[in-house]
């Protein structure tokens, strides 16, 4: 079975700008690796409706699934719930069951639930709710989209709430060996090698280490036994 296949868009002028460093891509590449679903494709768009709306349908046509984070909050410039609304030619309105789990919320804190935060209730018609254990605003899931908030722990959470309801495929093995040499002095027979798998991903990732040049040597598949019988193949081409 081929493994499914993920996209992933990262939405905020604030990342753009180099105001705020992105976590969140590293954080879904691993637990997808771990559920069998292979990440292939990350965008970063600012906060611009046209642009969101155009990277999503362009995403979800070519992946399985698609995770979005950022743009959920309670600020004019929270715009994704409604891009993705336009995105799937479907309204958007202030769902009843998020809007229950957001006035309890704020009812424990004594805080008011004012016109601001009732927008992060506004979710697009036939979406179901991601949950949020962290600050209770939910994210939500439509067609192969997931919508997820930019913060991190917030982001994390609720990749959490929804791992448990994705199919993957065979988790994805990685084994990797250091080589003392530059890239030019390996890469004719790393070549010849990954040509012989073609089923397996093999990268070489260089280094420069007290002034000496090396790479990392990479073999990935969903496969135990052939990425155990390619790295021994490596492993013998680049003793140490």
């Amino acid at each position: 079975m081929t493994n499914p296949t993920a996209a992933m868009l990262v939405i905020g002028d604030e990342i753009l700008s180099g105001r705020t460093r992105d976590s969140n891509m590293h954080y879904l590449a691993g637990e997808l690796t771990r559920l069998g679903i292979r990440l292939l494709e990350v965008r970063v768009v600012a906060d611009d409706h046209p642009a969101i709306v155009a990277a999503v349908n362009a995403l979800r046509a070519g992946h399985d699934h698609v995770f979005t984070s950022g743009g959920i909050g309670p600020t004019h410039d929270d715009i994704t719930a409604d891009a993705i609304a336009a995105a799937f030619g479907v309204p958007i309105t202030h769902r009843a069951d998020a809007m229950a789990l957001m006035q309890a919320h704020y009812d424990r804190s004594g805080q008011p639930f004012n016109e601001a935060r009732q927008r992060m209730a506004r979710i697009p018609d036939g979406a179901v709710l991601i949950d949020n254990p962290v600050s209770t605003a939910p994210g939500f899931s439509l067609g192969n989209v997931h919508v997820m908030a930019g913060v991190p722990n917030i982001f994390q959470a609720m990749v959490a709430s929804v791992a448990p309801k994705l199919t993957g495929g065979a988790p994805l093995l990685s084994q990797s060996l250091r080589v003392n040499r530059g890239e030019g002095d390996i890469a004719m027979a790393f070549g010849a090698l990954a040509a012989e798998y073609p089923d397996l991903s093999m990268g070489s990732y260089p280094f420069i280490q007290n002034g000496a040049h090396g790479t990392n040597l990479v073999i990935r598949g969903t496969d135990a036994a052939q990425v155990g019988e390619a790295m021994t193949r490596l492993a013998a081409l680049f003793p140490a």
